[in-house]
């Protein structure tokens, strides 16, 4: 089967970082944050009343605080070399987050990926008000975002690979015709199709040839 598509998770996946626990960070609530995030990413907690409770506690943080985090985020190891032969190989390539396009529009800006979905948080009088302005994307919104994105090119599931590490992840992994878990949480290893469980995405490259 010949791979025509692929469709990334972002945090902790394309990035070393979790964005909302760097957010949170600032807002003085990171240990907080992080345990609901760790919970969520295991399946432990309902990632939607997860992101809601997270989500809440960043209100009033400044604009300027996107920028800050950016500059604090670092892409995984292996990501060039593996972004190199997707784009040599004419992958179409995608991401789709739980986290923010506050963040992640910069972030991507130069690579020109083919699609990117993320929760967009609402911004009042420069500062964030605790919510989204968007529907939030969760497991079902993400594998309804794989669907989307091949039916747009009329690619088969089957020719597409997604590639996360949490339970939020689950159903694009399912879907898709290679799922892959990278240093995933137990709950998603079970169901991928292959495991990388080291550091270095550029694992996955032979397994696209």
């Amino acid at each position: 089967m010949k791979y025509e598509l692929i469709l990334f998770d972002v945090d902790s996946t394309l990035i070393k970082e979790e964005v909302i626990d760097l957010l949170a960070e600032k807002s003085g609530h990171g240990p907080e944050v992080s345990k609901i995030t760790t919970r969520a990413m295991r399946g432990e907690i309902d990632f939607l009343q997860a992101l809601e409770m997270r989500i809440a506690l960043l209100e009033g943080l400044p604009e300027s605080i996107f920028d800050e985090v950016l500059s604090q985020i670092t892409f995984s190891e292996g990501f060039s070399e593996l972004f190199e032969y997707l784009r040599r190989n004419h992958f179409l390539i995608g991401a789709v987050s739980g986290g923010f396009h506050n963040v992640l529009d910069k972030l991507f800006a130069d690579l020109n990926l083919d699609f990117l979905r993320a929760n967009t948080l609402e911004v009042k009088n420069s500062k964030i008000s605790g919510k989204l302005l968007s529907q939030p994307i969760d497991r079902v919104a993400k594998g309804q975002t794989l669907k989307e994105f091949a039916a747009s090119h009329e690619i088969k599931l089957e020719q597409t690979v997604a590639v996360g590490d949490g339970a939020n992840d689950l159903e694009m992994i399912e879907l898709a015709g290679l799922g892959v878990s990278y240093m995933g949480k137990e709950i998603l290893k079970s169901r991928a199709d292959l495991h990388l469980d080291r550091p270095g995405l550029d694992a996955l490259i032979q397994y696209l040839k």
